[in-house]
């Protein structure tokens, strides 16, 4: 029997977060285009997180009926949820783009690619690469410098610096790379239990069939883009979710697409009284959700032990871009350059297609890791109602990344034509705008957001008392 990209990443993924893969129908078609099966891993992973929600369902004593399928994903929505669900009325998104950033040939030496991505989009990452290359902000001179250069030469000396590149690499050159093997190596999802808490079902916790995280509390400190669309998922199916930033951070051009549901305050974690606060809000909290570098935490007073130590029975998931052991553990990376270390965007090149990198159509990897995260978290809050046991998962792009090359020479479904969907108009302080539909729906009830989205910082960091019924 053939199996198809679709079976082996929803099996491998529900295997990886401990779910069962039985019960779930996908409607519709693909849409997206790509040398990689791109929208099933789309399917996949939002299925993967529907199927840990109706366990959450199973262990509240709420389960879905049995008699239909209680998952279904609609892949159309599925992919259309991979780029922008959000869609302005009269305005526009910022581009989520740097005018630096981008893909630049470089020199060509032996074992190099020919080739390197320049992550900018945050104003210090900028800082650095301009400070390797010495000139200014202008994308002209940044090409005729990076063109002096060997690609693995640069990327280094970036990093270095403390800024963000990824040279372009072959997926038989990623695996031989230290990094490569080393994640390779890895889970997809790795899961350990921690300590046991008194209050594994607290009693603000208010579930419904419709709303099964109702009443629970989800500390987001994450950043483009993984950790958001994790996070995201949760405060559809009814969850507190209170995000966190850093007083000077901003990501214009998707803040109005990753807030939705969600709370937004800003903390100084290197001010004290800003820093006591945090940990307040974790001793409070039910799940939290990170994307910071594991030594990042530590500096923090966040690392592994403390927050064992703050919040016992906390279900803890969290996200690095090249994963948690080797020699990248600890590096800087978002999707896009994951997409070139792990060789996903030398496809065309190596096809003999294209003349330039061709990075998959969304951000593939961001997006599936987010729902993978959301799965791992309601797969701990199943394990807890049980036993009271917290979890810790760990997740990592470039694990992610492995899936997908796994799956890419499998049987997949053909693109169909995008179909049009009804959209839900919101109102948002950057003006109109509509939502599509949820692309899940457990037992029926699809995912719901009760809160627009907002500015980042907009509110205070506290947790909201539970309403009365």
């Amino acid at each position: 029997m053939t199996v198809s990209a679709l079976d082996q990443l929803l099996g491998r993924s529900a295997a990886a977060v401990g779910v069962r893969a039985g019960g779930i129908a996908f409607t519709g078609g693909p849409v997206l285009e790509s040398f990689y099966p791109v929208s099933d891993l789309a399917s996949a992973a939002v299925g993967v997180a529907g199927l840990a929600v109706a366990q959450v369902l199973d262990a509240l004593g709420m389960p879905p009926d049995s008699t239909t399928p209680s998952v279904v994903v609609d892949r159309g929505l599925a992919d259309a949820w991979f780029g922008f669900a959000l869609r302005p009325i009269g305005w526009e998104l910022p581009s989520p783009w740097d005018p630096i950033a981008g893909d630049y040939p470089t020199l060509h030496a032996e074992g190099s690619g020919g080739w390197i991505r320049l992550h900018t989009n945050a104003p210090h990452h900028r800082a650095a690469a301009l400070r390797v290359l010495g000139v200014a902000a202008d994308r002209a001179a940044v090409a005729g410098a990076v063109a002096s250069w060997v690609a693995g030469d640069l990327e280094s000396a970036v990093v270095g610096e403390g800024g963000c590149a990824a040279e372009l690499r072959t997926p038989a050159a990623w695996a031989q790379h230290p990094q490569g093997a080393a994640v390779a190596r890895e889970p997809l999802v790795a899961t350990e239990r921690t300590e046991h808490s008194t209050d594994a079902s607290p009693a603000r916790w208010r579930p419904t069939p419709a709303r099964p995280l109702a009443g629970l509390r989800v500390l987001d400190l994450t950043r483009v883009l993984a950790g958001p669309v994790a996070t995201r998922l949760l405060a559809g199916l009814g969850a507190q979710v209170l995000r966190i930033d850093p007083p000077v951070w901003d990501e214009p051009g998707v803040v109005p697409e990753m807030t939705i549901g969600k709370r937004a305050a800003r903390l100084d974690a290197h001010d004290l009284a800003d820093r006591e606060r945090l940990l307040e809000l974790l001793t409070e909290a039910d799940v939290l959700i990170s994307g910071y570098r594991a030594d990042a935490l530590e500096r923090l007073g966040l690392g592994d032990q403390q927050r064992r130590r703050i919040r016992p029975g906390l279900v803890d998931v969290s996200l690095t871009a090249y994963g948690h052991s080797g020699p990248w553990a600890s590096r800087r990376g978002f999707d896009s350059l994951v997409q070139m270390s792990s060789g996903i965007a030398a496809a065309g090149l190596e096809a003999g297609t294209a003349d330039r990198p061709t990075p998959l159509p969304v951000q593939a990897l961001d997006h599936a890791t987010g729902y993978l995260m959301a799965a791992a978290a309601l797969a701990g809050l199943a394990d807890r109602l049980r036993d009271g046991a917290g979890t810790r998962s760990r997740l990592s792009l470039a694990r992610t990344a492995i899936e997908l090359e796994a799956a890419r020479g499998l049987e997949r479904d053909a693109p169909v034509a995008v179909a049009e969907y009804p959209r839900t108009p919101l109102t948002t302080p950057w003006g109109a705008a509509e939502l599509l539909p949820s692309p899940l729906t457990v037992g029926g009830s699809p995912l719901a957001w009760e809160l627009p989205p907002r500015p980042l910082g907009s509110d205070d960091p506290v947790w909201l008392a539970q309403r009365r019924r």
